[in-house]
């Protein structure tokens, strides 16, 4: 049974199913406030996050898309790219953004219609769709946009379902025979997490199985850390996703979970963007890791990779640092690590 637009963008319970619009001044009245304490943004955060929305409203493609310099990974920057958006509560429709951010939608859905098996490219894209989809369904301006959501996501959850392997995790093809790694099975996990909030049935199994994976098999207990695809080899990125997965199927007070937080605050490397490999995509899951642990791990954890992340914003407005700047992610992610404690995305709340 799904809820009210107010406890969707306010709790972890089921999405809301209301269509209306919303005013800017309805929008303030039920923004999520942080909990008491808690760093907020800085003006400094805060004028970085709306440079890079410009970044991003000034290289979206005419068809709504955000892709590589190469035009891939399409349906994975949009993604991220529409959430970065609603992480400061702009959704398509509505607002000064809601042309860009409906065209966006629209090339969504029209890539999964077009899609005959219904997997949107890799599972970790595919994840990326479903979250997307999850966070945007019932916040769009129709019910008929509505509709088209609540089918494209419960199509894409049940290929998710379909996908997971007899050990509990998922890797890049939708098979279930095609093994695992930690960082796609984290991805595609965080999705599955959004859309049962939203309403969409997950069996507990599902979930069961995915403890399974984590603690038994890519979890290393000497470091507290997570592998790739076993236990050796731990990475801050794959202890991020690793921990914050963990804490969505429920284990954010098992000592196991703690052991990956500790890994995390304890590594020398992990505020260096020069030393440590993956750092957006590690530093996305490390915030929500935090918000889940609470208390003194976030407040620590987010003033310093905020001012990291605001010293390492460039003079266009997007965080394309290196020479992997062709891949969509980079900019998207510091914006929706940065608006953190605006909690309007309810995946990315505790």
């Amino acid at each position: 049974m799904k809820t009210t637009i107010t406890q969707k963008i306010t709790s972890l319970f089921l999405a809301l199913s209301l269509t209306l619009p919303l005013t800017a001044q309805e929008r303030e009245k039920i923004q999520p406030k942080a909990e008491d304490g808690a760093p907020e943004l800085t003006e400094a955060a805060d004028k970085a996050i709306e440079r890079g929305l410009q970044y991003l409203l000034k290289t979206q493609n005419k068809d709504g898309s955000w892709t590589s310099d190469t035009g891939t990974i399409d349906v994975g920057g949009t993604s991220l790219g529409l959430m970065a958006f609603m992480v400061k509560g702009h959704f398509p429709g509505f607002g000064r953004y809601g042309d860009a951010l409906d065209r966006a939608k629209n090339y969504l859905l029209k890539r999964a219609e077009e899609s005959p098996g219904g997997a949107m490219g890799s599972m970790y894209e595919h994840g990326l769709f479903t979250l997307a989809m999850s966070e945007l369904w019932g916040m769009t301006k129709n019910e008929e946009d509505n509709k088209k959501i609540q089918t494209a996501l419960e199509r894409s959850v049940q290929i998710i379902l379909r996908a997971q392997s007899p050990l509990g995790g998922w890797r890049y093809h939708a098979r279930p025979d095609c093994g695992q790694d930690t960082s796609v099975s984290a991805m595609v996990f965080v999705s599955l997490a959004s859309a049962r909030q939203a309403g969409i049935l997950v069996p507990t199994e599902t979930i069961d199985r995915v403890v399974g994976y984590l603690r038994d098999q890519v979890w290393n207990e000497t470091s507290g850390g997570f592998g790739y695809q076993g236990s050796g080899g731990t990475t801050v990125a794959c202890t991020a996703g690793g921990a914050y997965a963990a804490q969505l199927c429920g284990k954010r007070d098992t000592e196991w979970v703690a052991a990956a937080i500790r890994y995390l605050e304890n590594n020398p490397k992990v505020f260096n963007r020069k030393e440590l490999g993956h750092f957006y995509y590690g530093h996305y899951y490390a915030i929500q890791a935090m918000v889940q642990a609470g208390g003194d791990h976030y407040k620590n954890w987010y003033p310093k990779i905020r001012d990291v992340l605001v010293g390492l914003q460039q003079p266009d407005g997007s965080w394309n640092d290196s020479e992997d700047h062709k891949y969509p992610h980079k900019t998207p992610m510091a914006i929706i690590i940065l608006g953190t404690p605006h909690r309007y995305i309810p995946v990315y709340q505790r």
